[in-house]
């Protein structure tokens, strides 16, 4: 499966952006996303659900935002882990990904996360981190299936890091 096409499904949000492009002045700093994905956990199942990106996913569609845990006591947990692609001498591997925690109540359509963390950590995914460690072991074992099933080469091609972190 060739990562960068996305008529094949996959990690991938678009492709043939151009990257020679001087920019001066606004816009000069615009980060090119087509590496990154976004993977929802919800419980023991892991689904890639690109709308996340832009804070759309399907479990965050509706929900008014706090930063304050205690507005959302009947909240249920759930994790968006950035993941990104990139190519080795052995081909597409999965080069970084990192966590981000939030709970969401859908009955009060009221959710709980630190939209700064997101995005710290959706750029350390792209700098080819990877940060897993708040997962707990159901959410590792899902997010491990998930990468496995989706491409298994890719998860064969991928750090020990990555492998270690899942384990």
């Amino acid at each position: 499966m060739d990562i960068f096409d996305t008529k094949k499904g996959g990690f991938t949000i678009m492709n043939s952006t151009k990257t020679d492009v001087q920019h001066r002045g606004f816009g000069q700093g615009v980060l090119d996303l087509s590496a990154v994905s976004s993977v929802i956990i919800d419980g023991d199942e892991a689904y890639i659900d690109m709308g996340a990106l832009h804070a759309k996913s399907s479990v965050e569609k509706g929900i008014k935002w706090t930063t304050n845990k205690e507005e959302v006591p009947n909240g249920k947990p759930y994790w968006l882990v950035w993941v990104t692609v990139d190519r080795n001498e052995a081909g597409p591997y999965y080069a970084g990904a990192t966590a981000c925690y939030m709970e969401i109540d859908r009955e009060a359509r009221r959710g709980y996360k630190i939209l700064a963390e997101h995005v710290n950590r959706m750029d350390y995914s792209m700098k080819r981190r990877i940060m897993l460690s708040d997962l707990g072991e159901k959410e590792k074992t899902a997010l491990k299936k998930l990468l496995i099933d989706n491409n298994a080469e890719m998860w064969e091609n991928s750090t020990e890091e990555l492998k270690q972190a899942l384990a």
